[in-house]
């Protein structure tokens, strides 16, 4: 069955054992941020940033040859099959690198790529998931979630927007949102991009010294870093309630920003690569259609 390939692929073992023990989720505090599970990484960081940089690059076509084989495969041969990435992270965990670097190497037709911001007043008028079912990925596609619905139980968690017992509620409904997709043929891939507060630190003065950055900081994302111990308790409590064997979370040390890039990438990677597609045959007769072709002169 698909569930026994979840797992397969080292980056995927690698992150799960980096994480989690026994199925059960580690400190989050406790894990090195710095670390690049399943990459041998070499002596002084300049050749290893560049090892890890070139790893990402020399991977682009074999992603972008695996998702042109999803979308192939679900137009020509009815395959019932689509990914979903969901991208979260604190402000300037690299979300926004993820996107440009990873997903932007594949081709836009096959890819269906959302930044969820703020609820807007119609979608509030709805429940938390409805804004989030439009994107749902289509057989073929891969959905990619900068943020997604867990924004509704973390920083609803942190600023008390939501009773708890309703956020208990969401804990199961995203269960069963993640559950139905997974039996509709969508593989789920959560990531979680986990930087130290010192690295943030870091990232967030340099956009405050650099005035071409002035116009992504937001005096949010100060807020949140002064509630840095209440987020790390809500992520580690949405993990703990959504982790299951079909949509596994995945924790992915990512103060360095180019082994984040390359984890998701090899997450990906070994997630299309364990439906071993070839390419769909032709539904016309080649030799007829290479005859009238060149009839046509």
């Amino acid at each position: 069955s698909l569930m026994e390939h979840t797992h397969s692929g080292p980056f995927h073992q690698a992150l799960r054992e980096f994480a989690f023990e026994q199925g059960a989720l580690r400190d989050l505090g406790s894990l090195d941020c710095r670390a690049t599970p399943a990459f041998e990484t070499l002596d002084g960081r300049a050749q290893e940033n560049q090892a890890g940089t070139d790893r990402v690059a020399q991977d682009v076509e074999r992603l972008a040859e695996l998702q042109n084989l999803l979308f192939a495969n679900a137009e020509a041969a009815g395959l019932r099959r689509s990914v979903l990435l969901i991208v979260q992270g604190m402000d300037t965990s690299g979300k926004g690198g993820v996107t440009k670097h990873v997903v932007g190497a594949m081709n836009p037709q096959g890819v269906h790529q959302v930044g969820f911001k703020k609820p807007t007043p119609e979608e509030l008028q709805h429940d938390f998931l409805w804004r989030i079912r439009h994107h749902t990925p289509k057989h073929g596609e891969i959905a990619v979630f900068d943020r997604s619905h867990y924004e509704d139980v973390l920083i609803h968690r942190v600023e008390g927007l939501t009773a708890p017992s309703r956020l208990q509620r969401r804990y199961g409904a995203i269960r069963q949102f993640e559950q139905d997709l997974v039996g509709n043929g969508t593989m789920v891939l959560k990531v979680m991009l986990h930087i130290s507060r010192e690295e943030q630190y870091q990232r967030l003065s340099q956009r405050l010294d650099d005035p071409t950055k002035h116009w992504k900081f937001t005096p949010a994302d100060v807020d949140a870093r002064e509630q840095w111990d209440a987020y790390m308790e809500a992520h580690r409590i949405a993990i703990e309630e959504t982790d299951t064997d079909e949509a596994p979370w995945f924790v992915i040390p990512a103060d360095r920003k180019w082994y984040g890039r390359l984890a998701v990438q090899q997450l990906l990677i070994e997630t299309l690569a364990s439906l071993d597609m070839t390419y769909p045959a032709a539904t016309c007769d080649i030799a007829e259609q290479r005859r009238r072709l060149d009839a046509s002169r």
